[in-house]
C-alpha cells in the first residue's frame, strides 16, 4: 500500500503536512480523523497511533507520528526542493531553530486564541471570562511580536529568501487566530506581506482549499453531548 496520511484540516499541524504534500506532488491516500466527533480517541485509530493525536503517516509497514518529524520525512524521500530544507547547514539551522521554539510559542499562542474565542464557548455554552480572553490575546501579541524581531527580520521568509519549511508551519500557525476572527496581520505592515508571499509561493487555491475548514470555525454548531463529555479533559489541558 501506498503513503497514508491521517489528517484533520482542522489541525494546524495538518494543515501544513497538506500542503506540503500537495504543493510538492508527493501522492498519498487521505485518511480524514474528525477531531470533534472524537475520532482519533477510538481504538482502531489507536492502532496507527498509540497517542490518538493527528496527523500520523503510514508508508508501507513504516509508521510515523509528530507533524515536524512527517514534514521531515517527506522532504527527504521524495527529495523536496532545497528551499524547503536547506542543504546548507546554516540555512537548516535555521529551520530548526524555528520549528524547535514554535511548539510552546507561536503555536500554543494560536491553538489558545482560536479555543478561547471560538472553541470553548461551542462546547461549554457560554464564553470564557472577558479577562481569560485579554490575557491570551495579549500573550499572542507579545508572541506575534517575537516572530517579527527574531525570525522574519528584515528577510523574504523567516529562513532566508525563500520559503521554507518554517513559513509554512508558521503561516497555519497564524490561521488559527484568524479563523476566529483575530486581526492577527492588522497594524503589522511587515507580517502582513510576509504572509502575502507565503501564499503566493504556496499557491492562492491550495493555501484557501487547506484552510477552508479553520476559518469557518466560528460557524461550529454546538458541540454533541456525547463528544463533548468525551474531548473536553483533553481539550483542557492542551489549551492551559
Amino acid at each position: 500500500m501506498g503513503l497514508e496520511l491521517y489528517l484533520d484540516l482542522l489541525s494546524q499541524p495538518c494543515r501544513a503536512v497538506y500542503i506540503f504534500a500537495k504543493k510538492n506532488g508527493i501522492p498519498f491516500e487521505l485518511r480524514t480523523v474528525e477531531l470533534l466527533r472524537g475520532q482519533h480517541l477510538s481504538d482502531a485509530f489507536a492502532q496507527v497511533n498509540p497517542l490518538k493525536k493527528v496527523p500520523a503517516l503510514k508508508d508501507g509497514d513504516f509508521t510515523l507520528t509528530e507533524s515536524v518529524a512527517i514534514l521531515l520525512y517527506l522532504a527527504r524521500k521524495y527529495e523536496a526542493p532545497d528551499h524547503w530544507y536547506p542543504q546548507d547547514l546554516q540555512g537548516r539551522a535555521r529551520v530548526d531553530e524555528y520549528l524547535a521554539w514554535q511548539h510552546t510559542a507561536l503555536r500554543r499562542n494560536c491553538l489558545r486564541a482560536l479555543w478561547h474565542k471560538v472553541m470553548l464557548p461551542v462546547f461549554l455554552g457560554e464564553p470564557v471570562s472577558p479577562q481569560m480572553l485579554a490575557a491570551t490575546l495579549a500573550e499572542l501579541d507579545e508572541t506575534l511580536q517575537l516572530l517579527e524581531n527574531k525570525f522574519l527580520q528584515n528577510k523574504a521568509f523567516l529562513a532566508g529568501p525563500q520559503i521554507s519549511l518554517a513559513d509554512l508551519v508558521a503561516i497555519t500557525e497564524l490561521m488559527h487566530p484568524v479563523g476566529a476572527g483575530c486581526q492577527v496581520f492588522e497594524g503589522r505592515p511587515k507580517l502582513a506581506a510576509w504572509r502575502q508571499r507565503v501564499v503566493a509561493a504556496v499557491g492562492e487555491e491550495l493555501f484557501r482549499e487547506a484552510h477552508e475548514v479553520i476559518l469557518k470555525a466560528k460557524d461550529s454548531p454546538p458541540a454533541d453531548p456525547a463528544v463533548k463529555q468525551k474531548l473536553m479533559p483533553g481539550m483542557l489541558a492542551m489549551i492551559r
